[in-house]
């Protein structure tokens, strides 16, 4: 009876054990370890020798102690000295990780001078990348810390965002300041936005008085190069003490650069390509060299880069042609050799493709010189095969041929060009083509109808663009709705420009001239139209 007992509690407790161990091997399968909480703290200061705010330094070297393993990030746009020294400090971990920041002068420092060093979020932790918050490091040379400060905001003087990383520089006006220093000596001090930052503030700042200057600047030398950098700058001289209340607001723009003709280059047998920099006033190309007494010569604008083409007949043997260039008051003589090259051929290419839209029409141009329409060959027929009567204009000055016709919503029409249509420059004549134009319904547009309020003076430029781009342009002479029809659905902007010299363009500034760029104003909020929608809006200019 006894052995019976036993067996049966050895059983039950048997029976118990696989019943846990099924349990816990079932809670197992259900789902894998995570490691924990992910980590969101960021590294913590412990400490900086020299101490961070240090007065008299004579080191040649700072090291800032975190809690853990760091990594600088994207030290290069975003580390900033101020004032900026040459050579530049090594700073360091750079690629590898550490627990401490290491700054090694190789400049000597300026005597009675304060310098800061501003991280920005370079610096990160080496698991997560949690950046340290703007983490800026200040010492003196002399007894006591500058203490003056100053704010402000950026903002691009064209587009509605503006690029990240610009560079706020302030330039010491005194015996020895003129304006082209910013072309070839770095600022007395500096720092930087981060990517989407448009406030900024220096500080540690002396008394004085100084020019504030804002960069993009794409090559990080603090030195403007107009070629490649935008620029902005406060009309005023900054005086502190003084203006320390004061918020700065820069408008960042690209200027035009002064005319300069580059090295032009053969196209074809009888054309060249004459590149330049700045802008076109008023450009002529005259051939210097000796030539036949038939000689005539065409010049037509590149419409997407800084160029001209220029065309010449008859053709002439000859080693090297001597151009003589003139814009306005410039003037220069640019020798171009002469290689033997392929004969130009007259190829079209429409303007617009496809569907076009009811405000626009269709257009064909050619990279020669077009001089002549003949209607006579030349057809446009609808889908049901009838001929429509159109009307041709050659545009000279924009290399185009423009077909006007009347248009049916949802109809197709085929454009016929047979040979002797249009010819070009060189009596050459196009191959026979046909174009496919499709007209689509007018309820697949919207509408907006625009009303500015508290404009300051007229007239203005009314924009409708999307990503940057213009979609549509009206000059708003005098306070009026303006309209804008045949819009495709989409997402808009509205932008309005204080057109004040009345050219019908927006015009950029120039830091030497002092002149600041036209204002542009965009409306606070996305357009959003649909097909068949109209959209009434009233912007209040401010």
């Amino acid at each position: 009876m006894k052995k019976r007992k036993l067996f049966l509690y050895l059983r039950t407790t048997i029976i118990i054990l696989l019943f846990i161990s099924g349990a816990f091997i079932s809670c197992a399968k259900r789902g894998a370890i995570t490691g924990g909480l992910k980590d969101t703290i960021p590294p913590v200061f412990v400490r900086a020798v020299p101490p961070n705010f240090s007065t008299n330094f004579k080191e040649d070297e700072v090291r800032i102690y975190f809690d853990e393993y760091i990594q600088l990030k994207d030290a290069q746009k975003q580390i900033i000295v101020s004032p900026p020294m040459s050579p530049k400090p090594t700073i360091s971990p750079l690629g590898g990780a550490s627990k401490y920041v290491k700054i090694e002068f190789l400049d000597t420092l300026l005597q009675n001078t304060t310098y800061s060093i501003n991280f920005g979020q370079s610096v990160v932790d080496n698991n997560e990348s949690n950046p340290y918050p703007f983490l800026r490091y200040v010492f003196s040379t002399g007894n006591e810390l500058d203490s003056l400060k100053i704010e402000g905001r950026i903002f691009d003087a064209l587009e509605k965002e503006i690029e990240p990383y610009v560079t706020i520089a302030l330039y010491e006006v005194d015996e020895n300041y003129k304006d082209s220093l910013i072309y070839k000596e770095v600022p007395r001090y500096i720092t930087s936005t981060l990517d989407s930052i448009t406030d900024f503030s220096l500080e540690n700042l002396r008394e004085g008085q100084y020019q504030l200057v804002i960069l993009k600047d794409k090559s990080v030398n603090y030195t403007y190069e107009p070629q490649q950098d935008k620029i902005g700058f406060y009309s005023e001289i900054i005086s502190l003490p003084k203006d320390t209340a004061k918020v700065f607001e820069v408008a960042l723009f690209k200027e035009v650069l002064d005319y300069r003709p580059l090295r032009p280059k053969q196209r074809s047998r009888t054309s060249f390509i004459f590149p330049y920099e700045g802008k076109r006033d008023s450009l002529y190309i005259r051939l210097l060299s000796e030539k036949p007494e038939d000689f005539q010569s065409r010049i037509i604008p590149d419409k997407e880069k800084d160029s001209v083409y220029y065309f010449y007949k008859p053709y002439f043997e000859t080693d090297s042609l001597i151009f003589e260039i003139t814009n306005g008051i410039y003037r220069d003589t640019l020798v171009s050799p002469f290689r033997e090259q392929y004969k130009d051929s007259l190829n079209l290419t429409p303007v617009n493709q496809g569907t076009l839209p009811f405000d626009k029409s269709f257009k064909v141009t050619a990279e020669i010189p077009l001089s002549s329409v003949n209607d006579e060959f030349i057809k446009v027929i609808d889908k049901d095969s009838v001929n429509v009567d159109f009307k041709t204009k050659l545009d000279e000055l924009e290399n185009e041929v423009t077909f006007s016709f009347d248009r049916i919503e949802e109809n197709s029409y085929q454009l016929e060009l047979l040979p002797g249509a249009i010819k070009d420059f060189y009596e050459n004549t196009n191959d026979t083509t046909f174009y496919n134009i499709r007209i689509p319904k007018k309820s697949d547009y919207g509408t907006i109808f625009l009303t500015l309020e508290e404009v300051e003076q007229y007239p203005v430029i009314a924009q409708i663009t999307m990503e940057g781009e213009v979609i549509a342009e009206k000059v708003v002479p005098s306070k009026e709705t303006t309209i804008f029809n045949n819009i495709e659905p989409g997402k808009y902007d509205i932008r309005v420009i204080l057109d004040r010299n009345n050219n019908g363009v927006w015009d950029t500034g120039s830091f030497l001239d002092k002149l600041q760029p036209e204002e542009v104003f965009y409306f606070p909020e996305l357009i959003d139209l649909r097909g068949n929608w109209e959209r009434k809006e009233t912007f209040i200019l401010k």
